[in-house]
């Protein structure tokens, strides 16, 4: 399933979202407003009244290295390792998932203690997936940890 703006009146606050679903997938009636067939595709507009900062917020930098988070480990450790890693960083050092893009200094001690010497190769992936994803071009610096990467991102994209 994907969300994408379809469009948006001259109000900041009512937007179109499409939602594209399997067949499968059972709609909520209360909030589908319309619905069609594209490509085999069941075609869903809702209408969202949202003010523009809220649909600003789910686009921020640290909500795209959450999910950059999450997508790396799971590539790399499954879904049972990513919760074993996110319980381990939860009890041990008291970094709740949310917080990872808040303290990237706090989850990369974590992952050290926890991975030992392959903790640097998956942050590295995490950061070249996440570059990726800014249409940026991640180069390798000397020294740079993590955080460094991330600070230099969050003035890059004036986040």
């Amino acid at each position: 399933m994907f969300w994408s703006v379809v469009s948006a009146s001259d109000s900041e606050y009512e937007w179109l979202l499409l939602i594209q679903t399997p067949l499968s997938y059972k709609l909520n009636s209360t909030t589908m407003e319309t619905s069609s067939w594209q490509n085999g595709m069941m075609v869903e507009v809702i209408g969202v009244a949202k003010r523009l900062r809220t649909v600003e917020k789910m686009g921020t930098l640290d909500d795209l290295l959450l999910s950059v988070v999450d997508e790396t480990l799971k590539q790399v450790f499954r879904e049972a390792g990513t919760k074993v890693i996110y319980d381990y960083l939860e009890n041990s050092f008291h970094l709740k998932w949310e917080e990872i893009a808040e303290k990237p200094e706090v989850f990369s001690a974590g992952l050290e203690r926890l991975l030992g010497s392959a903790a640097p190769v998956i942050e590295k992936m995490i950061l070249k997936n996440l570059y990726s994803k800014l249409k940026l071009k991640f180069e390798e610096k000397e020294g740079c940890g993590f955080s460094d990467y991330m600070k230099e991102l969050r003035e890059k994209c004036e986040c």
